[in-house]
C-alpha cells in the first residue's frame, strides 16, 4: 500500500482483460500508461473508498484530487513527495509502474483466439486479403479499429532471445565493419563526422568513391599523349593527392622549374616514395570482412532453411540487404588505397619541397628555400576560408568538395608537360643557343643540357607553341561526364540496397508500405537529399571562388553563402539520419514496430488497413519470393558496384 496525507487516495487497478475496463466512481481519470505485449491493459486511476472491499488487495497511488484547487496541466513533482509518508513506498509503486510495459505487451495470436471466439463481436474479421469473412472463427486477420479495440495500440513484448539473435547475426557484423572505412584527419572529431556522413549518407559515400576511380582513370589518359622526364610520376603523385587540399602555384616559375629542371628529378621520385606507404589489406580489414560476408550468407540461408513465419516482424533479412552497400565501399577503398592520413601527407608535401629547386635569371638553379617560402604543388594549411572547410579534411568521403579544384590544380600541371612535350617533340632544347642533343637510346627522355636554361626560358619552355591558344574553362574538361556517370553508380548502389530491404518487409504481410518499409523508404530518401546537397555546395563554392569578387556579381556572394548552408544542412541531416537507421533496426529488432499501426499496414493502405495474424501457405510463398528477390537485388547491386571499382582503377600509365 502506497499512501500520502491530506490527499485524496486513488488506486490505480491493473485489469488484465483484452479490453479496457473503467469501473464506476465518483471520480474518473483515465490514463493509458502501455499497451501490454500478452495483452492490451489500460490502468484507470478512479477516486475510490479505502474502505472498499477491492482495495485490500489493490495497489494505490496517490496523487492530487482533481477536483481541488491546486489543478494544473502538469503533475507537481515536488508538491507530490512533499507529502509522500515512505520514499520507498512510494519508489516501490514508480518502479512497478516503469516495469509494467517492460514485462507485459500485445500477444497477437491469443488476441486472434479471443476474436475467434466471438468475445469481441462478428464485425471485423478477414482473410490475408483484407476481405471480411462471414463467420469471424474463420477470420486469420482483422481490421486495424478492431485490432485497436480487441489487441490495443501496443507492441509485442521485448524478447531479450530474439534481439539477441537478430542483432548478433543481421546488424553487428555491419557495425563492425564501419571501423574499416579509411579517415585519416587528425581531428577525432573529423573522423567522428566523416563516419556519420557515411552512415547517413552511402549515396554520398559512393559518388566520392566513384568519383576517385574515374579521376584516375581520368588522369591517366589526360597525360598518355605526352611525354616528358617526371611525367609518369606526376600522374602518381597527382592521383594520390586526390585526398588532400591540393595547391598549385604557377606564378615566380615554380612550376615550370618543377617541370623542366633536372635538378627536381628527385623532387618528383623522392615524393612518390614517400607518398606510397598505406596498406590497402590487412588482417583486420580481411577479417572482418569475411566475417560480414560468412555472417550474412549464413544468416539468409538459416532464414530460408528454418521457419519463416517465425518472429517474422523482427526479422533482420531487410536490415541484412539495407546495409550492404557497405561492403563495396570498404573494399573500394581497400583496392584504391587513398593517402589520407593527414600528419603523413604533409610531412611528404613538406620534405619533397625541401629539395626543390627554382630556375634564376642567371641560368644557374637555386634552392627554392633560398628565395622564399613558396613553392609550386603544396597542401593548404588548413580551411582557408568557411567556403572550403571540407577540403581540408582528407577523409576520402570528402572527395565530393575536392573534386573540381583538384581538376583545376591536375590542369595546371598538366599545361606545363604538354608544352614542355611538345617543344621536346620538336628537339627544341630550353636554351635556344644550346643544340639539340641525341637521345641515348636508352633514355626516356631529353638529355640534362637541353633542359637547363634562364627563368625566362623555363617559362617560355612550359608555354604552349603558337599564339592559338583558348582560354580554359574553369570548371575543367569532362566534369559533369564524370559527375554524372559517379551519380549513377551511387544511386545505383543506394537503391539497389535500400530498394531490397523495402521489398522485403513490403512483400511481408500485410503487404504495402508500413512502419519498417517507411523507415527505409525514409532513410534512402535522406541519404539522396544529402548527396544533393554537398555536391550542389561543391558547385557553388567553386563557383564563388573561380569568379573574381572585383567583378561585384550578386550572384557570387549569393552562391558563397548558399554553398555554406546547404554544407552545414546536408551534414546535419547525415548525422540524424545515421541515428535514424540504427534507432530503427533496434526498434525492429525489440518488436517495437510489432504493433497493430505497423503490422496493418496503416502509412500504405489507410482506412483499408487490417493486420494478417496466421499466414497461409500462399502468404508464405510470397514472402519466400520477395526475400529472395531482395537477396539477389542487394547482392547484385553491390557485386555491380565492385565490378565497375575492379575494372576502372589501375589504369594504364604514361610513359
Amino acid at each position: 500500500m502506497c499512501r500520502s496525507h491530506n490527499l485524496t487516495e486513488y488506486r490505480i487497478s491493473v485489469r488484465g482483460a483484452m479490453r479496457a475496463e473503467i469501473f464506476p466512481a465518483p471520480t474518473i481519470l483515465p490514463i493509458v500508461l502501455t499497451q501490454s505485449a500478452k495483452a492490451s491493459r489500460q490502468y484507470a486511476v478512479m477516486a475510490q473508498d479505502p474502505n472498499h472491499s477491492e482495495s485490500r488487495n489493490s495497489l494505490h497511488y496517490d496523487i492530487w484530487n482533481p477536483s481541488a484547487h491546486i489543478m494544473h496541466s502538469s503533475f507537481s513533482w515536488p508538491y507530490f513527495l512533499r507529502h509522500a509518508q515512505t520514499n520507498t513506498r512510494l519508489s516501490a509503486c514508480l518502479i512497478l509502474l516503469v516495469l509494467i510495459p517492460i514485462v507485459s505487451g500485445v500477444r497477437f495470436d491469443q488476441c486472434l483466439n479471443d476474436i475467434r471466439s466471438g468475445k469481441h463481436g462478428e464485425l471485423g474479421g478477414t482473410d490475408n486479403r483484407g476481405r471480411p469473412v462471414s463467420d469471424i472463427a474463420n477470420a486469420t486477420a482483422i481490421s486495424y479499429d478492431l485490432c485497436i479495440t480487441a489487441c490495443g495500440a501496443g507492441s509485442e513484448p521485448f524478447a531479450w532471445s530474439i534481439f539477441s539473435t537478430q542483432f548478433s547475426s543481421w546488424l553487428l557484423p555491419w557495425l563492425a565493419l564501419v571501423s574499416q572505412l579509411p579517415f585519416g584527419a587528425n581531428d577525432k572529431l573529423d573522423n567522428l563526422v566523416s563516419m556519420l556522413m557515411t552512415v547517413g549518407s552511402p549515396t554520398l559515400a559512393a559518388y566520392s568513391l566513384a568519383l576517385t576511380v574515374l579521376n584516375g582513370r581520368w588522369i591517366a589518359k589526360r597525360f598518355a599523349s605526352h611525354s616528358y622526364p617526371n611525367l609518369r610520376n606526376a600522374v602518381r603523385i597527382l592521383s594520390s593527392l586526390q585526398q588532400s587540399p591540393l595547391r598549385v602555384t604557377t606564378d615566380g616559375s615554380l612550376l615550370s622549374s618543377l617541370v623542366v629542371l633536372p635538378e627536381n628529378d628527385d623532387w618528383w621520385s623522392e615524393l612518390v616514395m614517400w607518398l606510397d606507404y598505406t596498406h590497402t589489406w590487412s588482417i583486420s580489414a580481411v577479417t572482418s570482412i569475411s566475417w560480414v560476408i560468412i555472417a550474412y550468407i549464413f544468416t539468409v540461408v538459416d532464414s530460408f532453411t528454418g521457419d519463416i513465419t517465425a518472429a517474422v516482424n523482427a526479422n533482420g533479412q531487410g536490415v541484412g540487404s539495407l546495409w550492404i552497400w557497405l561492403l563495396p565501399i570498404v573494399i573500394g577503398w581497400l583496392q584504391i588505397s587513398p593517402k589520407c592520413d593527414s600528419v603523413r601527407l604533409y610531412q611528404a608535401i613538406a620534405r619533397a619541397n625541401k629539395i626543390a629547386y627554382v630556375a634564376t635569371p642567371s641560368g644557374r638553379p637555386v634552392p627554392a628555400s633560398s628565395l622564399s617560402r613558396r613553392r609550386a604543388i603544396t597542401l593548404a594549411p588548413g580551411p582557408e576560408d568557411a567556403l572550403r572547410r571540407d577540403e581540408g579534411c582528407t577523409a576520402p568521403i570528402y572527395n565530393y568538395a575536392r573534386f573540381l579544384p583538384w581538376v583545376q590544380a591536375v590542369e595546371d600541371v598538366r599545361s606545363a608537360f604538354s608544352a614542355a612535350s611538345d617543344h621536346a617533340h620538336l628537339h627544341r632544347s630550353v636554351d635556344p643557343e644550346i643544340n639539340w642533343e641525341k637521345e641515348d637510346r636508352f633514355a626516356s627522355g631529353p638529355s640534362r643540357v637541353n633542359r637547363e636554361g634562364t627563368r625566362a626560358q623555363v617559362d617560355a619552355y612550359c608555354t604552349a607553341i603558337g599564339e592559338h591558344t583558348s582560354t580554359r574553362s574553369a570548371w575543367g574538361p569532362h566534369v559533369w561526364s564524370r559527375l554524372c556517370l559517379a551519380s549513377i553508380l551511387a544511386l545505383f548502389l543506394q537503391w539497389g540496397a535500400t530498394g531490397a530491404a523495402i521489398i522485403v518487409v513490403w512483400f511481408t504481410p500485410t503487404t504495402g508500405l508500413g512502419c519498417r518499409s517507411g523507415a527505409y523508404l525514409l532513410y534512402g530518401a535522406l541519404s539522396t537529399v544529402v548527396w544533393f546537397l554537398l555536391v550542389l555546395s561543391s558547385l557553388l563554392s567553386h563557383y564563388a571562388m573561380t569568379t573574381p569578387h572585383a567583378s561585384g556579381k550578386p550572384s557570387v556572394r549569393i552562391a558563397r553563402l548558399s554553398s555554406i548552408a546547404f554544407r552545414r544542412l546536408g551534414k546535419l541531416v547525415a548525422t540524424c539520419n545515421a541515428i535514424w537507421i540504427v534507432m530503427t533496426c533496434l526498434f525492429q529488432f525489440t518488436n517495437f514496430f510489432d504493433r497493430c499501426y505497423c503490422n496493418s499496414s496503416v502509412l500504405g493502405r489507410g482506412f483499408n488497413s487490417y493486420n494478417v495474424v496466421e499466414f497461409m501457405a500462399n502468404d508464405i510463398l510470397g514472402m519466400r519470393g520477395a526475400w529472395i528477390g531482395g537477396v539477389v537485388l542487394a547482392a547484385g547491386s553491390a557485386t555491380m558496384f565492385v565490378v565497375f571499382v575492379n575494372l576502372f582503377i589501375n589504369p594504364q600509365l604514361p610513359d
